[in-house]
């Protein structure tokens, strides 16, 4: 199964100073989504020849992405298999995001109340300093969650349609989300 995660491919983009990454920092730092024409284009270039199992992380966002990924699909003679909600307190959420760092050399994730390296904000791999994204301040956070619930809830109703959808309390202990989210895909 290959992982996609939409942030994970504008980061990359971002840290190459592409056009698209500087196209697409505009829109993160200011706690904004992504347009989703840009999203679409990205994902359908980046996946057109892959052959494996997907799991999108994060995507789709809007109906229209949404619409634009089922299309995608049906033209390739696929369907999406499951949609897994996982649902977490807004102030869950802007506690966790607000504790996360990301090395500046490596990249490697930690969370100072979950998972925090060894030595205060200094990666265990590669001793780099650990630095707070922009887009993980409690202020753009916030930003972040109001712009979902615009944009992004009307979703949840498009995927419950489906037949396919399960809502995962993400409030639970890693552990126990991944074993339930590991049980469902096993499905």
């Amino acid at each position: 199964m290959f992982h996609v995660s939409t942030g994970d491919i504008f980061r990359e983009e971002i840290g190459k100073k592409t056009q698209l990454g500087q196209e697409v920092a505009g829109y993160l730092s200011a706690g904004r989504l992504v347009p989703d024409k840009l999203v679409l284009a990205v994902l359908k270039s980046r996946l057109a020849v892959e052959t494996r199992g997907l799991l999108f992380d994060g995507f789709p966002r809007t109906v229209d992405q949404a619409e634009g990924l089922d299309s995608w699909f049906a033209v390739r003679g696929q369907s999406i298999d499951a949609v897994l909600f996982i649902n977490v307190a807004e102030e869950e959420v802007v506690r966790r995001l607000g504790a996360r760092r990301t090395c500046s050399g490596c990249g490697r994730i930690y969370n100072v109340l979950t998972n925090p390296p060894a030595k205060e904000n200094v990666c265990d791999a590669c001793a780099k300093p650990l630095t707070l994204r922009d887009d993980d301040k409690p202020e753009v956070v916030t930003r972040r969650i109001q712009v979902y619930k615009d944009q992004t809830e009307p979703l949840l109703a498009y995927y419950r349609a489906s037949g396919n959808f399960h809502k995962i309390d993400g409030g639970l202990a890693p552990e126990a989300v991944a074993a339930k989210v590991a049980d469902l895909l096993k499905r």
